[in-house]
């Protein structure tokens, strides 16, 4: 697994902690965005044990089933469904534990990592502050689309996006890329298209220049 650095693990910390969110911000105070994220990592440390526990379940049904095809088949054709059923459990297991092995890193260093809790408390504050803004820049990049209608996954990987390009400095090339990343591990198989595109017309919207009325 490649190393990421601090900052692309606390982008992600906030991306799984902005879900939480009350839907009114002004009912987010100051002190309540390092609980936040602290319940968001230890949600995540629940969730891997699960994981596991759940792949562990079905390793045994697969060996299960490779018992009963060695001695309970009544011919080879059953034999060879329940061991297909076998390989399916341990494909299963396998999957799950793909899944589970993504967490470890940003719990650690969630933890242990003073810069990546700040930081991902940081995004949440000015994602939570200032949502209304960050929405209407969103909203006037979108082409026939409305915010709210947004998958919550994907509207909050541009949020974070714009609100690090607009109140963090951070350069627009990057914030596209590092908000591309992240909807390749969470957003489905085109979101991280789409991500790109309406970070792209955000950033062209800020050159152009501003009409006096």
């Amino acid at each position: 697994m490649q190393d990421r650095k601090p900052q692309q693990i606390a982008r992600e910390l906030a991306l799984l902690s902005l879900s939480q969110l009350p839907v009114n911000p002004k009912k987010l105070t100051e002190e309540h965005l390092p609980k936040l994220v602290l319940a968001t990592v230890r949600t995540l440390r629940a969730e891997v044990q699960d994981t596991l526990d759940n792949a562990a379940a079905e390793l045994q049904r697969s060996n299960d089933r490779l018992l009963t095809s060695q001695t309970r088949a009544a011919d080879m054709n059953t034999a060879r469904t329940m061991l297909q059923e076998a390989i399916s459990y341990t494909q299963t297991a396998i999957n799950q534990l793909g899944a589970a092995v993504e967490f470890p890193e940003l719990i650690q260093l969630a933890n242990q990592d003073r810069e990546v809790g700040r930081y991902a408390i940081q995004i949440v504050k000015i994602v939570n502050e200032h949502r209304n803004f960050i929405d209407e820049q969103i909203a006037a990049a979108l082409v026939d689309w409305q915010v709210n209608r947004l998958a919550q996954i994907d509207r909050d990987i541009l949020r974070i996006a714009v609100g690090e390009m607009t109140f963090l400095n951070l350069p627009d090339s990057v914030a596209i890329n590092e908000a591309v990343l992240l909807a390749k591990r969470y957003s489905g198989d085109e979101g991280h298209r789409f991500i790109n595109g309406v970070l792209r017309r955000v950033t062209e919207q800020k050159k152009l220049p501003t009409v006096l009325t």
